[in-house]
């Protein structure tokens, strides 16, 4: 993950230096903008997934970081949502 990319998962899972825990998992860019490139390359490694746009992003793709993509995005100290990034056993905690 580069650091542009860091930078844009951080954002999108609401880490900004405040929060120690990760309290959404989205983005919403368009192909015009300078951030969709780097969303499509952590698609294709594994990190993100995406949406194609509908109405309600108003045309534009949806990303979401994976639970691998996330992690990655972490600093020391910082945990992933049991919620936003539930495991198999529901709560979080791998099993």
């Amino acid at each position: 993950m580069t650091p542009v990319q860091r930078d844009l998962a951080r954002h999108a899972l609401g880490l900004d230096g405040r929060h120690k825990e990760t309290f959404r998992n989205y983005f919403v860019t368009g192909e015009r903008s300078t951030d969709h490139p780097h969303w499509l390359a952590m698609v294709e490694a594994g990190h993100a997934t995406r949406r194609s746009g509908s109405l309600l992003t108003g045309g534009d793709d949806f990303f979401r970081m994976t639970r691998a993509g996330a992690k990655l995005a972490l600093d020391p100290g910082e945990t992933l949502n049991p919620y936003t990034f539930p495991t198999r056993d529901g709560c979080g905690v791998a099993s």
